[in-house]
């Protein structure tokens, strides 16, 4: 059996959905799964055991060069030649549900009152039915498996294998390391100003943490945060790291501390300790462990209608977050 699962972006939502991959293993071992991606985000999924191949595209670059279009369809075209059973979109946005209609005729994604870009669900062969507003791993799962006969169970997303993979630690991380103390990364930035912690309240949580503190940043805006939150404390300003070192930081820490944000979504998928900070967005973006936290700021969300201008995560209270972690760090001990 052969199967691609389109699901191009973004860091979380790649992530959310990875989960699918070992639960259509224990059903089908012998299928072989390709998933097709935005290359700039490929690299999350490498060395994969459950992926047989990795299929790039670059949609996104069509927003500035609308002539790069041809050449896009002819590489989607190009991946028909695999001549898949299956193909299924976990996206649900009209660019994921053409590039699925590209790759095969027999192709299945949500239907249209389960997804935001509702003309989506037209290019699809066979859709399945999600609340949108349903929690993001089971929605997933749900769109990946049920069109594989396929029902899942919480039990098995509740006792799921670590699914990111990566090479060894190299010596330059290992540096910044203090293996005589437990260690705690925090995810500073996010995608919108609104869901993150403000600076202050995590100079606050690392200046009372007895660990060894690590902040990672992606763009330049986070970068200035992060620098300013070093600067103040004792916390260890790491490096621009790839995905590949992402995952080897993770996997070293003894806990996660962070918003709304793909890295502290990554803790969750590699069974890491995580406490997931949520403001102008719902937790239904999360999935709650006896190790995987979340705290909400008291403003309601509407997911349908998701307010950018919702700066209400400052109101979660550091006091909590702090108890919460020096919680997590105990039982690692």
């Amino acid at each position: 059996m052969k199967i691609a699962i389109v699901k191009l972006s973004s860091l979380g939502d790649i992530v959310h959905a990875m989960l699918a991959l070992q639960i259509i293993k224990q059903t089908y071992p012998q299928a072989e799964i390709d998933w097709v991606v935005e290359s700039q985000f490929a690299g999350l999924l490498e060395h994969n055991p459950d992926i047989h191949e990795i299929l790039t595209v670059n949609l996104k670059a069509l927003k500035s060069n609308k002539f790069k279009l041809f050449s896009e369809i002819s590489k989607i075209k190009h991946y028909a030649n695999h001549h898949y059973d299956y193909v299924i979109d976990a996206q649900g946005l009209i660019k994921s549900a053409i590039t699925s209609r590209l790759l095969s005729s027999n192709c299945f994604g949500f239907d249209k009152n389960s997804i935001r870009e509702k003309v989506a669900s037209f290019f699809y062969t066979n859709t399945v039915s999600f609340p949108y507003d349903g929690n993001i791993i089971e929605r997933n799962l749900a769109v990946l498996t049920r069109p594989l006969g396929i029902e899942f169970k919480v039990e098995q997303i509740l006792n799921k294998k670590p699914f990111l993979f990566y090479d060894d630690i190299d010596a330059i991380l290992e540096s910044y390391f203090d293996r005589d103390k437990q260690s705690v990364l925090f995810v500073t930035g996010s995608s919108w100003p609104s869901k993150n912690y403000p600076k202050e309240h995590y100079l606050e949580l690392i200046n009372q943490i007895d660990a060894d503190c690590l902040v990672c940043w992606g763009s330049e805006s986070e970068r200035l945060s992060a620098e300013w939150i070093t600067g103040k404390s004792k916390a260890k300003l790491l490096p621009r790291l790839s995905f590949n070192q992402l995952k080897a930081v993770i996997a070293n820490v003894d806990l996660v501390i962070g918003n709304d944000t793909g890295p502290t979504h990554m803790a969750w998928a590699m069974n890491r300790p995580s406490i997931t900070l949520f403001g102008p967005t719902p937790t239904s973006l999360a999935y709650q462990t006896d190790i995987n936290k979340v705290f909400k700021s008291p403003s309601p969300v509407n997911k349908f209608k998701l307010n950018k201008n919702d700066f209400s995560i400052k109101d979660i209270e550091v006091g909590q977050v702090l108890a919460c972690a020096i919680g997590l760090l105990a039982e690692q001990r």
